[in-house]
C-alpha cells in the first residue's frame, strides 16, 4: 500500500482528466498522465450506507491503470431509499425488500460478467446503534439472506454494525482523498464534521501535541496510511445526530407513556402539533400554544443536550478548515444560508444569524419544517457550546466533491480493497 504522490492523485482525476489538486503540484501531475497508459481493468465496489433516516446504495467504478499505481475512481452511481432499516425494528423482511430494491439499480449499474466479483458489503451506523440487539440482529441477518441471494460477491462480515469511530475516520479519509489533500507526509488536510440523524462525527488530524495529550485515549484513532500512521482525533457521538437530538430537546429519548403524552418545545411554532415517526416510535410533540417561542428560549432547551457532554478539542479555536456534511448542509440549503446546488463556505456565526432569523419567523419557515428552528439552533449549539468552534471559523458545506458523495462510504470501500488497519 505505497503511494507516490502523483499516483495518489491518478485517484481524483476525472475522466476529463481535469484535477482539484491543489496548483502546485499540478504540475506533477499532468506530467504522469502525459504518458500513454494502457487502460488494463474496470472494477467495482458496493457499498451500502444504512443509516438512521435512510438506506443509501454507493456504487463505486475504479480503472486500474497500472498495477502498480493505485486505481482511478470513474464515478459513482448514488441511490436512496426512506425510512432507514431501524423503522423495519419489527418487520425485518419489509426492510430486507429495501435492500432487494437498491440491488437492483446495483444490476443495472455493473455489467453482468463482473457481478461476481464485485464486493457488495452493507455498514449501519447509528439507527442500529440504538435498537436492542436482538433487533438490530434480525434485521442484519435478512440483508445477509438478500445478499447471499444476490449474484455479488460477498466476502466476510459484509453485513454489520460500524462503530463510531470508523465512521468518522472513513469520512475524513472520502473528504481528504476527494479534495486532493491525502498524499504523503502532508499536514494539510481537512477536517470533517457529520451529522447524522442518530450520531454525530468530528474528525481531523491534529497540528498540536496538546490536542492529542488532552483528548481522552478513545478520541485518537491511528490509521495506516503511506506506510506510515497517522493519528486522528475522531469521536462519534452517539444520541447527538440531528433527529435524536430533537428527542433529546423534547424530553422524549427513552420515554414512557407515548400513547398519551405531549411532548412540548419553545423552538416549535405556537399552534403546531402533530405525530411524529423516528425509528418506528411515534411521539406527540406539539409548540407551547400559551408560553413563548424564539431562539432565546430553544437555545436555553437544546444546550441541555450539547452542554459537558461534547468534549472540545483543544485546537479547533485555530484556522483549520472544516468540511460539513449531511443535515449540516441540508439544513443550511432548506433555510437559505447556502445554495443547494453549489454549496459554499460559511462562518459559525452565518448559522447562529440564520437560527435567530427562522426562530423569530416561525410561521414564515413552517411550511418548509416546522423543526427548522429547533435544527438550525442545535447546529449553532452543537458547534458553539459543544465543539467549541469560534465565530469566524470557515466551515465548506458539502453534499459532493467532484460529483461523488461525501460520506463515509467511499473510504469504507477503499479500506474494502486496501487495508488501512484503523484502531
Amino acid at each position: 500500500f505505497a503511494f507516490t504522490k502523483a499516483s495518489l492523485f491518478l485517484w481524483v482525476l476525472k475522466k476529463d482528466g481535469s484535477s482539484n489538486a491543489s496548483p502546485d503540484i499540478l504540475p506533477e501531475v499532468l506530467l504522469e498522465v502525459s504518458h500513454p497508459v494502457n487502460l488494463s481493468h474496470t472494477f467495482y465496489g458496493i457499498m451500502f450506507d444504512a443509516g438512521s433516516t435512510g438506506t443509501r446504495i454507493h456504487i463505486y467504478t475504479f480503472i486500474q491503470k497500472d498495477p502498480v499505481e493505485l486505481p482511478v475512481l470513474d464515478n459513482e452511481m448514488y441511490h436512496a431509499v426512506k425510512p432507514g432499516l431501524s423503522a423495519y425494528k419489527d418487520k425485518p423482511e419489509e426492510g430486507g425488500n429495501t435492500i432487494r430494491a437498491l440491488l437492483k439499480v446495483a444490476k443495472k449499474t455493473v455489467p453482468e460478467d463482473e457481478w461476481k466479483q464485485t464486493p457488495v458489503v452493507l455498514k449501519a451506523t447509528a439507527g442500529l446503534r440504538l435498537l436492542p440487539k436482538e433487533k438490530a440482529n434480525a434485521l442484519l441477518d435478512e440483508v445477509r439472506e438478500v445478499f447471499d441471494e444476490s449474484p455479488f460477491f460477498v466476502p466476510n462480515n459484509s453485513v454489520s454494525i460500524m462503530n463510531g469511530t470508523n465512521e468518522g475516520v472513513l469520512a475524513w479519509v472520502t473528504v481528504n482523498f476527494l479534495t486532493g489533500h491525502l498524499y504523503a507526509k502532508t499536514r494539510k488536510t481537512v477536517g470533517i464534521l457529520d451529522l447524522g440523524g442518530g450520531s454525530t462525527q468530528i474528525t481531523f488530524l491534529p497540528k498540536s501535541k496538546k490536542t492529542v495529550f488532552t483528548a481522552p485515549a478513545s478520541y485518537i484513532a491511528n490509521i495506516n496510511m503511506f506506510n506510515h500512521t497517522l493519528q486522528l482525533y475522531t469521536h462519534s457521538y452517539l444520541g447527538n445526530g440531528l433527529v435524536a437530538a430533537r428527542l433529546a430537546t423534547l424530553g422524549a429519548l427513552g420515554a414512557d407513556g407515548l400513547d398519551w403524552k405531549v411532548f412540548t418545545s419553545s423552538c416549535l411554532p405556537k399552534k403546531f402539533r402533530e405525530d411524529w415517526t423516528f425509528g418506528g416510535i411515534t411521539y406527540k410533540v406539539s409548540g407551547i400554544p400559551d408560553g413563548y417561542a424564539g431562539y432565546k428560549l430553544c437555545y436555553y432547551e437544546v444546550m441541555r443536550v450539547v452542554k459537558g457532554i461534547v468534549h472540545q478539542p483543544f485546537e479547533v479555536k485555530g484556522s483549520s478548515i472544516f468540511y460539513a456534511f449531511s443535515y449540516y448542509f441540508d439544513r443550511a440549503v432548506e433555510s437559505g444560508l447556502i445554495d443547494g446546488s453549489r454549496g459554499g463556505m460559511v462562518e459559525v456565526r452565518d448559522f447562529k444569524k440564520r437560527a435567530k432569523e427562522v426562530c423569530n419567523k416561525m410561521t414564515k419557515y413552517r411550511p418548509i419544517s416546522p423543526f427548522l428552528c429547533m435544527d438550525m439552533t442545535y447546529i449553532t449549539c452543537l458547534l458553539k457550546e459543544g465543539f467549541g468552534f469560534k465565530d469566524n471559523t470557515m466551515l465548506q458545506l458539502a453534499k459532493k466533491v467532484n460529483n461523488v458523495e461525501t460520506s463515509w462510504a467511499l473510504g469504507a470501500t477503499f479500506d474494502h480493497f486496501n487495508n488501512l488497519n484503523i484502531h
